[in-house]
């Protein structure tokens, strides 16, 4: 049977282990709507994909729901996307 000759201290158990972590799930933002999603699947939000409709979202809502999700994704529209800034925040000094 195995036996380690030497006591591993924490500080080298540590060294070995550094790189054994998880690493969070990287999102993008939807071309259409903004929402976060993975990269390669389509957007659970607005149901596009590669700048194409897969799925009608609105289909299967009722009326309520649809009139909420309309509303929503048209305010989303209306702003500007994450990431890119105007000429006047750009001239901005940071602190």
């Amino acid at each position: 049977m195995a036996v380690p000759k030497q006591h591993r201290s924490k500080s080298r158990q540590g060294q070995r282990r550094m790189h054994i972590y998880l690493k969070g799930t990287l999102t993008i933002p939807c071309p259409k709507c903004g929402k976060a999603t993975l990269g390669h699947t389509m957007c659970e939000s607005c149901g596009f994909y590669r700048k194409r409709e897969v799925i009608d979202v609105l289909g299967k809502l009722t009326k309520k729901e649809r009139k909420a999700k309309e509303k929503e994704m048209a305010s989303q529209q209306g702003s500007k996307p994450r990431g890119e800034l105007s000429p006047e925040e750009l001239s901005r000094p940071t602190r």
